[in-house]
């Protein structure tokens, strides 16, 4: 329970929240406290000063009893004496504290306007004010008002209870709204929780809500395009996996096969060389097919380093074509090169020499006797393209999307020969791209296959 994230957000949010009340409810309290001792006060002072005003007009023994009468029935407490300090009158019993009060206010000055002397509400009995009689700048006595502070105490009691009663009624509101709000939050957390174990074991039920329109709904939408991006890379492992093994197979076994046969005493030279030449010709498959395999490795491993410099693209092309020039005999096939001289471009020479090789090499392999390959080079401001277009036997739409993929075969059944590895084009993609150019393909089936690649003209 401890562990769940939603006890940890619930906790979270409601050690933040009471806090904040708490805060808020202790400010609040002492505000209405400090407002409603200083408005008694402020009351206190005022009744005070009127009786002031009035004695100082009438300064009389009727007019000081009638301001006694008055306050005999107030809640405050009127206490009148002469400069000295002796009581002229007074409205209720003089309590001890307000004597020491009086004696105290008697040996301090004051102000004319008059004062609180005893503002302390919490600890004292009484607040008090004193308002000094004067008639021209003769003193003739003083009025001296007092307050019981258990009036103010009891207010703020029962203020305190209401306090009291409202704060468990927001501390229980609290807990049900941090409980609902951490539902709300967790609830999808803990979906894409089950949705990655469910990844983990390849079910294919994700229990997500991707239409949500906030950030839970953005993480959902990309835990299942993981998960789908996951599926496919998982299918596309064991489809690797499978024709690599086949493709390793088949030469070794072509090798095991021929080496027993050399092996035996009775094989004439002739049959002896016949069956040397297949184990070397095997062997050289073998290699080169381990070399892509390192070099799609490479590519996986972000260790695909190409080394760029200016190079005549026309000289490129020629020293490929001479290469593969008994290939192209042997089925009778002109190649037509249409390339701009003094046309250079910043290129790795292997890599790219590695690319025509690919790709001529596939045109050759599909195309007719007596047919023909072009190649042009087509210059445009800020990028050249470079198209090798054959007029063989073509590749179904629905596959020319497929082509670059690795160990992809449009025909599962063709042979080695025919056929290749399915990582040629599969390189060739990642060269160019590392190039920062691009790579397509057009085909139509029975009529042939155009290869386009667009590369830039500066340095990148």
């Amino acid at each position: 329970m401890i562990n769940k994230i939603s006890f940890k957000i619930g906790m979270l949010f409601f050690v933040f929240i009471l806090f904040v009340e708490i805060l808020l409810f202790v400010i609040l309290y002492l505000n209405l406290a400090n407002t409603q001792a200083n408005e008694v006060m402020d009351n206190l002072l005022a009744r005070g000063n009127t009786h002031r005003d009035v004695l100082e007009d009438h300064f009389n023994a009727s007019t000081i009893d009638h301001v006694g009468m008055m306050e005999s029935a107030s809640d405050f407490t009127v206490v009148i004496t002469d400069p000295n300090g002796n009581v002229i009158v007074d409205s209720n019993h003089i309590e001890a504290e307000m004597k020491a009060v009086i004696q105290k206010a008697l040996q301090n000055p004051i102000q004319s306007d008059g004062e609180i002397i005893s503002s302390n509400w919490k600890e004292n009995q009484y607040i008090a004010s004193n308002s000094i009689i004067m008639t021209g700048n003769e003193v003739k006595g003083h009025v001296f008002m007092f307050a019981e502070t258990n009036k103010i105490k009891h207010v703020l009691n029962e203020m305190g209870k209401q306090f009291k009663l409202i704060g468990l009624l927001t501390f229980i509101i609290t807990i049900v709204t941090i409980f609902i709000l951490s539902k709300l939050i967790t609830v999808p957390l803990i979906r894409m929780k089950k949705a990655t174990e469910n990844i983990q074991k390849e079910k294919g039920e994700l229990p997500l809500d991707i239409k949500r329109k906030d950030e839970l709904g953005v993480l959902a939408r990309t835990i299942k395009e993981l998960a789908e991006d996951l599926t496919h890379l998982k299918t596309e492992r064991n489809e690797f996996l499978s024709s690599i093994s086949h493709e390793l197979r088949t030469p070794l076994t072509y090798i095991k096969g021929y080496a027993d046969i050399l092996s035996r005493r009775e094989i004439n030279k002739t049959d002896t060389l016949k069956y040397s030449t297949i184990i070397k010709e095997e062997a050289e498959q073998l290699s080169i097919l381990i070399k892509n395999l390192f070099d799609l490795a490479k590519v996986d491993q972000h260790n695909f380093v190409i080394n760029q410099e200016w190079i005549l693209l026309d000289q490129i092309i020629q020293s490929v074509i001479r290469r593969m020039k008994p290939a192209f005999d042997n089925k009778n096939i002109s190649v037509v090169v249409q390339c701009p001289e003094n046309l250079k471009v910043y290129i790795d020479n292997a890599r790219m020499q590695q690319v025509f090789i690919n790709l001529l090499d596939n045109a050759q392999k599909h195309s007719l006797h007596n047919t023909s390959i072009l190649l042009k080079v087509v210059e445009h401001k800020r990028s050249l393209e470079i198209i090798i277009q054959d007029e063989g036997e073509g590749i179904p739409n629905e596959e020319v999307p497929k082509v670059f993929n690795r160990l992809y075969r449009v025909e599962k059944s063709r042979s080695r020969m025919n056929g290749g590895s399915g990582i040629g084009l599969a390189i060739t993609k990642e060269i160019i791209e590392s190039h920062g150019g691009n790579i397509k393909m057009e085909s139509e089936l029975g009529k042939g296959t155009k290869v386009i690649i667009t590369l830039p003209k500066d340095e990148k």
